[in-house]
């Protein structure tokens, strides 16, 4: 596409009234929504009313949807329907909407001879085109008769009106493992309206997955740059517009989901771009800072790291070990993952680019003499830094200490572990993904003590910088001790063994796990019998695939939410020891239950 394609989202996307989501469809950036009917039905706005709203908030009325089971093989519900629609067409004249989606018929009656439907669209088109109107006819993946994009492209193109064309949606058409490719072959101007949708793979009823499932581009499992490419090479001219069936976004702040929203069809254009620039490369932490008040120095010192410097204007310290480097804000609260900052070939574009992407820039106060780091905010709060590829000028904020540390062998940071608010999930992903320009890395669900998690890791190609999200599906109940989305740092080492000894000589607090693990432990792995012993002394967790073996030794939650973990990677292991989280959560909360001398 030579020119910026414009932006488009359905109001069935967004939740509140169809006050709210014009708001946050306009706050957010779109050119236009598709007014989704049930939305104008529960309105008090008259038609004219929501025109001249949308006009007013710069929002074009793009589509006007759906309207159902038109063909039908009793003339008389034909007929009937064909009132109907005349009526709809009223409505659309006081919208200004020039376009009506009218999909393929899930009813009994639906025609299956294809002539005989070209005549009842060509009908229909004739009524639409008298009055300066547009069909677009979609084909649904549940449709009784026509389910597929090639049957509907069929039908229009026997129907032969220039008032009709086709809406060609990614979800009915990925859905069904279609291929798009021959869309290119499609007259442009035949291709009258375009709606995009992502998804996970579910093994499920389409339609339940329709309507619960979909996510915004980026956020699910479907190839929505290949979908695009041979639509955009057919000739389409028109809006980039989001039809997603969400059953989270329908409840959470229809503000950030806008935005969410907006997100994801800039990043899906920079996607299909011939020009587009990507996200300079990222070669791993800068640092990251926890907001820990006193309570994880004595952890970090236990665990090998040095204090090597303390900030001139803050009270921050700075600590390392290895290329690990953690800076602890004393300044109180309550302990979370304040900050990442990442290693950029290109600081200042990287951070240019965010913003290009909706993220807002960190507004920051700094002494004369002190970094201006480039910086953003991601949606959970954490705060995004760029810094150049292996230039340490930030550690100029720092007062040496001349501490120095043996270690206890750790090498570096391997990832971060960011555990998400419910509403927040889908966001997160989309916005490490498309902001550090990271790839998909692994996806999962594990039934945890409190309920079932989901996961879901982003990592660049060379596996340098790694994100572990994680969110529980059901909000935990008040009867436990509990987490509220906890964080964590995993720290690579070259042997779990050895560096978990010398950090529980050191007093680390390290987290205990049952007998009855090493117990499964050895029945699955048939280790060597002082290994297993070893790993039941240090309490050390090991989880095999195919790919390799992953290891890790955790300490206990510290400040409430944050843990430190030690983890060896072998073979080709590219996984975050998920299997064995669940047992790791109820270790967690054994210690927390102790020390809070509370009944289990």
């Amino acid at each position: 596409m030579s020119r910026e394609p414009r932006t488009g989202i359905a109001t069935v996307c967004l939740s509140g009234t169809l006050d709210d989501k014009l708001r946050a469809a306009a706050a957010a950036g779109f050119d236009g929504v598709e007014i989704f009917e049930p939305d104008l039905v529960a309105s008090p706005l008259p038609p004219g009313e929501v025109r001249l709203r949308c006009a007013d908030l710069g929002l074009s009325i793009d589509l006007y949807q759906p309207f159902r089971d038109l063909d039908s093989t009793d003339p008389d519900r034909f007929a009937a329907n064909l009132r109907r629609a005349e009526r709809k067409f009223d409505l659309m004249e006081e919208l200004g909407a020039d376009t009506i989606l009218v999909c393929s018929s899930v009813a009994d009656d639906a025609v299956a001879d294809l002539d005989r439907l070209a005549e009842q669209l060509h009908t229909l088109g004739e009524r639409a085109g008298a009055r300066g109107l547009r069909i677009a006819y979609e084909a649904l993946a549940w449709g009784k008769e026509v389910s597929t994009y090639d049957r509907s492209w069929e039908a229009v193109r026997r129907a032969d009106h220039p008032a009709l064309g086709l809406c060609l949606d990614s979800f009915h058409i990925l859905s069904r493992g279609s291929d798009p490719a021959a869309i290119a072959d499609i007259p442009g101007d035949k291709l009258f309206f375009l709606q995009l949708a992502d998804a996970p793979h579910l093994s499920m009823d389409v339609l339940q997955w329709s309507r619960h499932h979909r996510l915004f581009p980026g956020q699910g499992a479907f190839d929505l740059p290949g979908f695009l490419a041979p639509v955009l090479a057919a000739g389409y001219a028109g809006p980039l517009s989001l039809e997603v069936f969400n059953d989270v976004f329908r409840q959470a702040d229809p503000d950030r989901a806008a935005i969410d929203a907006h997100r994801s069809l800039l990043a899906l254009t920079e996607a299909t771009s011939p020009v587009a620039q990507p996200a300079p490369e990222v070669r791993g932490p800068a640092f990251v800072e926890l907001s820990a008040g006193d309570s994880l120095a004595p952890v970090l010192s236990a665990l090998g790291f040095a204090r090597t410097g303390i900030h001139r204007t803050k009270p921050v310290e700075r600590w390392e070990q290895g290329t690990a480097r953690i800076l602890v804000n004393r300044s109180g609260g309550p302990a979370a993952v304040a900050t990442l900052a990442v290693e950029s070939a290109d600081p200042a574009a990287a951070a240019r680019r965010a913003v290009r992407l909706d993220a807002k820039r960190l507004p920051r106060e700094h002494g004369p003499a002190e970094a201006d780091l480039a910086a953003v905010t991601a949606p959970d709060g954490t705060a995004l830094f760029f810094c150049r590829n292996g230039n340490d000028d930030w550690t100029g904020d720092f007062v040496p200490t001349g501490e120095s540390a043996d270690g206890i062998g750790i090498t570096g940071i391997d990832h971060i572990g960011l555990a998400q608010p419910f509403d927040h999930f889908d966001e997160a992903a989309l916005f490490y993904r498309t902001v550090l320009g990271l790839e998909p890395a692994a996806t999962g669900e594990f039934a945890a003590p409190f309920g079932l998690v989901r996961s879901r890791a982003v990592a660049d190609p060379h596996r340098r910088i790694r994100l572990a999200l994680t969110v529980s599906l059901l909000r935990r109940g008040e009867w436990a001790p509990g987490v509220s989305e906890p964080q964590y740092i995993a720290l690579a080492v070259d042997d779990i063994l050895t560096a978990t000894q010398g950090a529980r000589a050191a007093g680390a607090p390290l987290l205990a796990i049952p007998d009855n693990y090493y117990a499964d432990l050895d029945a699955r792995l048939n280790l060597p019998a002082d290994r297993l012993a070893a790993y039941r002394d240090l309490g050390v967790l090991h989880e095999r695939t195919p790919e390799g073996d992953y290891l890790q030794t955790c300490t206990e939650v510290l400040g409430g939410r944050v843990f430190l973990a030690l983890v060896q990677r072998l073979g080709n292991h590219d996984g975050y020891g998920w299997s064995d989280a669940p047992v790791r959560m109820a270790a967690h909360r054994r210690r927390r239950i102790a020390r809070a001398h509370v009944p289990a």
